[in-house]
């Protein structure tokens, strides 16, 4: 039996409390639930004000899928777009909605005029290494992350 079919589409302010449900399945995934502080009113607020976009995969009226990025600027490349997030449902991983959204995201970028496409992934993560691989990405492991929580 083959899966249900996939929509990808933009996501809207209505699809917000099923990205944050994502988004604590994935630090749950990442055993960092006590890091998710943002709350539906900042995600409401920023997505109206146009802080970030994202894509929704929406199957049988469900959200199984998102990713969600927004416009920076590399002094060195000029105008990026940086990939925060790409979640899929755990029960609906390795049906291709991952590449869905990943490939949605890289379209978006360029309508967005971005000359660099950007995200970090964890080094203990190599499933993500193998999806990510798959598109000829660079995974740098020279340079760290720095942070500084406001």
């Amino acid at each position: 039996m083959s899966a249900p079919t996939v929509c990808l589409r933009p996501g809207t302010s209505a699809d917000l409390e099923a990205v944050i449900a994502l988004v604590r399945e994935l630090a749950a995934f990442e055993r960092a639930e006590g890091e998710v502080t943002a709350r539906i009113e900042d995600y409401r607020r920023d997505f109206l004000t146009g802080w970030f976009e994202m894509l929704v995969a929406e199957s049988e009226g469900r959200i199984v899928g998102m990713a969600l990025g927004h416009r920076a600027y590399s002094t060195w490349k000029g105008r990026m777009f940086w990939l925060d997030d790409l979640i899929v449902t755990e029960s609906r991983r390795g049906q291709g909605i991952g590449g869905l959204l990943f490939e949605g995201m890289i379209r978006l970028a360029r309508e967005r005029g971005a000359r660099l496409f950007k995200w970090q992934v964890l080094d203990w993560n190599t499933d993500a290494h193998r999806f990510y691989r798959r598109y000829d990405a660079r995974l740098e492991t020279d340079w760290w992350n720095g942070k500084i929580l406001l």
